[in-house]
């Protein structure tokens, strides 16, 4: 885990910072984007994406991981259902952040954070439906070899059995035409 930045935390003491990245995160997860100053938002974006990734795992034990810092039991079953099947094809970068100007109370720069849960790139998405399509082709393709390949040795086996047949019988007919050979020689010798 990275270490913490240096200088004044966010709101005070470490235990508060912790909670209120744990706050932000289950706002977020649950809105699917919210509205906050710029700094937290930066500070926000790798505590999320880490609990992102803890449910693209989807184990017990990153579950248990996360309801310890998230206490929000409905928040957390959401990120492991909705969110992560959202990401699943996504390596990173699942969060964005957006400055949105400053706030007109005390002209903090404020932002939105929001999850990224539209597919990769529509490029990719196409090129992933492609490979799929080629690979399913080639499947039906060996499955229709198959009984082609077995009909093709059974042609074999067929051809074979006659060629031995052919050959069988073309060393009787030489017999055959000996043995007719010799009766018509003993008519011969006998004029």
């Amino acid at each position: 885990m990275p270490t913490p930045t240096k200088g004044p935390r966010l709101g005070g003491g470490p235990a508060h910072e912790r909670l209120m990245l744990a706050n932000l995160a289950a706002a977020l997860f649950e809105h699917k984007r919210i509205t906050t100053t710029v700094t937290k938002a930066k500070r926000l974006k790798p505590y999320a994406e880490r609990l992102v990734t803890f449910a693209k795992r989807g184990d017990l034990a990153s579950r248990r991981r996360v309801l310890g810092l998230i206490s929000n039991k409905g928040v957390v079953h959401e990120l492991f259902t909705d969110i992560a099947k959202a990401v699943e094809n996504r390596d990173g970068g699942y969060t964005r952040i957006t400055k949105i100007g400053n706030r007109k109370g005390d002209n903090a720069p404020m932002a939105v954070i929001e999850l990224v849960l539209e597919p990769v790139s529509a490029k990719q998405a196409v090129v992933a439906e492609a490979t799929n399509a080629a690979k399913r082709d080639a499947d039906k393709k060996e499955a229709a070899a198959a009984p082609v390949a077995e009909e093709a040795a059974e042609a074999e086996v067929v051809e074979t059995e006659a060629a031995e047949t052919e050959a069988a019988e073309t060393e009787e007919a030489p017999a055959a035409e000996e043995a007719a050979e010799e009766p018509a020689a003993e008519e011969k010798d006998a004029k």
